[in-house]
């Protein structure tokens, strides 16, 4: 079977490989800006990014490869901040230190929604599931949230932060999986694989 990460994030990558020896990257193409969000809450946003994410690259790789089976990993994060907005990439500085403010001294949540779409012994296999973790952040003083800014690191990354690296340092503590905030729960996803029998045991 050939395994597809559907995202070029590295960060994704790097984690998948902690289950998967060979796999290879063919990201997304679908238009996130495009697809209507009206009455669907922040669950389902990411939910729905995430199989729409997912379901192009399938549908792309199965288009030119019809026979052979497949099994498409694709994933969408998303912050959702105190008061319910729901962040994510900033546009601009401005957007990125206006999120940075929303959460400073307050506990947020993190979705990670995945998505699995597989094709094997002539069969669609498909499961899609978010996971949630509770990040509290250090009051920040405009100093900090300026400099955080300057390394340039929160400008691709929902909630204009990035754990794994400097935005770590605004991160009083988390309550559920670190990886899931970094941009892929890999410990389910590991258990959710095996349950569908697309993880073969090495």
């Amino acid at each position: 079977m050939k395994y597809i990460l559907g995202s070029g994030s590295p960060r994704r990558k790097e984690l998948l490989g902690m289950i998967l020896p060979e796999f290879t990257v063919i990201p997304s193409r679908f238009d996130e800006d495009g697809m209507a969000r009206d009455g669907m809450d922040a669950c389902q946003i990411v939910c729905a990014l995430s199989q729409e994410k997912a379901q192009e690259v399938f549908n792309r790789y199965r288009a030119e490869n019809p026979d052979e089976e497949i099994c498409v990993i694709g994933g969408d994060t998303i912050v959702v901040s105190p008061d319910g907005e729901v962040m994510g990439k900033p546009s601009s500085r401005e957007d990125a230190g206006r999120m940075l403010r929303q959460l400073s001294g307050c506990t947020h949540q993190v979705i990670t929604a995945v998505t699995v779409i597989a094709l094997t012994g002539g069969q669609v296999l498909k499961r899609v599931f978010p996971v949630r973790t509770d990040v509290v952040f250090y009051p920040l003083d405009e100093m900090e949230i300026q400099r955080y800014l300057d390394t340039g690191e929160p400008f691709d990354k929902a909630g204009s932060y990035g754990i794994q690296g400097y935005g770590g340092l605004l991160v009083e503590r988390i309550a559920g999986d670190y990886n899931n905030v970094v941009g892929l729960p890999v410990a389910r996803l590991m258990r959710e694989m095996r349950e569908m029998g697309l993880l073969l045991e090495h």
